[in-house]
């Protein structure tokens, strides 16, 4: 998370001051310049997941600084010019190397922990898994033996199996493989 100090056109420290100083309706404090050039407003930043199915099964990935029992959908951000449907496709190759043969939306969550914004779609992919130096392993799980966490993408992942008629128990992040 970045850090403001200072106005990025005057360079004036920073103070902190409510939404009703900044001539709008609200009421939350927010770091802002003193004379009024510039205010962060901090908003939640959009994060795109894919929920992979390959093969009939489900992709998890353990990313690089997790603890070897934490597997989770593919993740990324947005570039710029390009749609949250080809964001994911984009991430998708990036990562595991696989094709997005079909994007289509599961949902949108919260993740307010990390003040973001979840987009969720479910992938179906082809081609050969070659992961990126940012994921460590994988696993091909069957749809009936997932088990998803209580947090963004896990609500994404809980979704998807009701609207397959799948069964969902949750488990606590890290307790245990998603599959087990």
């Amino acid at each position: 998370m970045q850090e403001y100090r200072f106005c990025p056109l005057c360079a004036a420290p920073l103070i902190f001051r409510s939404d009703a100083d900044n001539n709008t309706d609200g009421d939350k404090i927010r770091l802002a310049c003193p004379t009024g050039h510039w205010t962060h407003w901090d908003n939640p930043l959009p994060v795109l997941a894919a929920l992979v199915e390959i093969e009939g099964r489900v992709l998890l990935a353990r990313n690089v600084a997790w603890p070897e029992k934490n597997f989770a959908l593919i993740t990324g951000f947005m570039e710029r010019g390009e749609t949250p449907e080809q964001g994911i496709a984009r991430e998708l190759k990036e990562e595991t190397n696989l094709h997005a043969e079909s994007v289509d939306l599961i949902g949108v969550y919260e993740f307010i922990r990390k003040n973001e914004l979840i987009i969720a779609y479910h992938v179906r992919a082809s081609g050969e898994i070659q992961l990126s130096p940012e994921l460590v392993e994988y696993k091909l799980v069957a749809p009936e033996r997932l088990k998803p966490w209580r947090a963004g993408t896990g609500y994404a992942m809980a979704d998807w199996m009701r609207a397959r008629g799948l069964p969902v128990e949750f488990i606590d992040w890290g307790a245990q493989r998603p599959d087990e």
